[in-house]
């Protein structure tokens, strides 16, 4: 458990959910890791779990970035890995029912956010002593891949991040700075918020049954495999790695499973 000795980590949205999963196994893994969020009781929790350190921010307010930047700078160092986790699907609805505020929340909280996190990220890389270089991570979902029509919002912000973590891409690589970029897809995961949806329904088994139904494995996945797959993008065994989308949905989007 020491594959990510010595790198300093930023997760954003890291209070819940794959977020939280993820500091835990980044500081399990060697990370000194930064995390960010709204909720201060969950955040309390976790650093005093962890030791990982937590700043309040809003991924998509750019005017908060440089200070996050500056506070990882003096007390860390350096930056090594950002994940952009960070997102919302509150308020979405089809097509012709969605708000304009809706909207433009889910696209700021959703595309804005991770291409801050990104374009941040990067001068803080470049800054590092033994030269740029770093690993930028972007949670989109298997629903950037195949759309919801009744989330709008959510699947086509979803489905930018695949481009925007290519763009980035290419971007590091031509200029020589040795930064990689990766979207991951996760399918439907196991999360409190699910839980929470799972036992509010009125029939709690046959709305877990039709969550674990849509993956081929028949289950819904842990966000412990999540954060593994994390670990292995922050990791120096992906150094090859970029521009790619990996696919985190026991086989969801993979075809049809039949009728």
């Amino acid at each position: 458990m020491s594959r990510l000795d010595g790198k300093v980590a930023l997760i954003t949205g890291g209070t819940s959910g794959i977020g939280e999963a993820t500091v835990r196994r980044f500081v399990a893994e060697g990370a000194t890791v930064v995390f960010t969020g709204s909720n201060r009781d969950a955040a309390k929790a976790i650093a005093n779990d962890t030791g990982a350190h937590f700043e309040v921010q809003r991924v998509e307010d750019e005017n908060a970035w440089p200070e996050l930047m500056a506070e990882i700078k003096a007390r860390f160092g350096r930056l090594d890995v950002a994940f952009a986790n960070a997102g919302i699907e509150g308020g979405d609805a089809d097509i012709e029912s969605l708000s304009m505020a809706a909207w433009d929340k889910i696209v700021a909280v959703n595309m804005t956010g991770p291409m801050l996190t990104a374009k941040y990220a990067i001068s803080l890389m470049k800054q590092n002593a033994d030269g740029a270089g770093g690993s930028i991570i972007l949670n989109s979902s298997m629903n950037g891949i195949l759309a919801l029509p009744d989330n709008v919002g959510y699947s086509t912000t979803k489905g930018a991040l695949r481009l925007l973590a290519k763009s980035v891409a290419v971007h590091c690589a031509r200029h020589g700075l040795n930064i990689r970029c990766n979207s991951i897809h996760p399918g439907v995961i196991e999360t409190a918020l699910i839980q929470s949806a799972i036992g509010a329904a009125p029939d709690p088994a046959a709305a877990r049954a039709q969550l674990e139904r849509l993956s081929p494995m028949s289950r819904m996945g842990a966000t412990s495999e999540v954060a593994g797959l994390c670990v292995y993008l922050a990791s120096d065994e992906a150094a090859f790695v970029t521009g790619a989308e990996y696919v985190i949905d026991g086989g969801s989007t993979a075809g049809l499973v039949g009728v």
